[in-house]
């Protein structure tokens, strides 16, 4: 997971070319369902969700998406996306998409006023604390990636950990 500290990603993804068919990876995290407690494992056709338990979960706690796709006969490609947990993604984007909605409407609003020769002050005003809504949202959602980085680590460990296993170990 080599993400740079420059980019600006709020949902980190990877890539991992696999060595073994995708329903071995598959059945290695069937396993890891019942063997282990720390993490939730839930599994739907070649989708694979890792979360925190419920009492171990926080507000920006994140979730590890996995899909393991057939990449030729006798390998497999990963695709592992970060994220929250999808409703507070839905919130978050749902706050986005309100104030990008406002900031448009008073841009609608204030150049009414500006072609009318009336008072556009007001408009000009919500405008600028919209935009500064807006860095909040964004400057909150990297606080809360941040905060979480040590949960992301540990999922991606245990990922690490599911798919370098060997069947005869257990």
């Amino acid at each position: 997971m080599s993400i740079k500290k420059q980019d600006i990603v709020l949902r980190p993804r990877f890539k991992k070319l696999l060595n073994k068919k995708n329903t071995f990876y598959l059945e290695q995290f069937q396993m890891a369902k019942t063997n282990q407690k720390k993490f939730i494992v839930s599994i739907i056709d070649d989708h694979v969700f890792l979360k925190l338990p419920k009492d171990k979960q926080q507000f920006w706690s994140p979730q590890l998406h996995l899909e393991i796709n057939e990449d030729g006969e006798k390998t497999a490609i990963l695709h592992g996306v970060f994220g929250p947990n999808p409703t507070v993604w839905t919130m978050f984007m749902f706050f986005h998409f309100i104030v990008a909605g406002l900031f448009i409407a008073f841009a609608i609003w204030a150049y009414s006023n500006w072609a009318l020769d009336n008072s556009y002050v007001v408009q000009l005003g919500v405008m600028f604390l919209l935009v500064i809504l807006w860095f909040v949202l964004y400057f909150a959602g990297r606080i809360g990636k941040d905060s979480s980085k040590e949960e992301m680590h540990d999922l991606y460990d245990f990922m690490i950990e599911v798919i370098n296993e060997k069947p005869n170990n257990k």
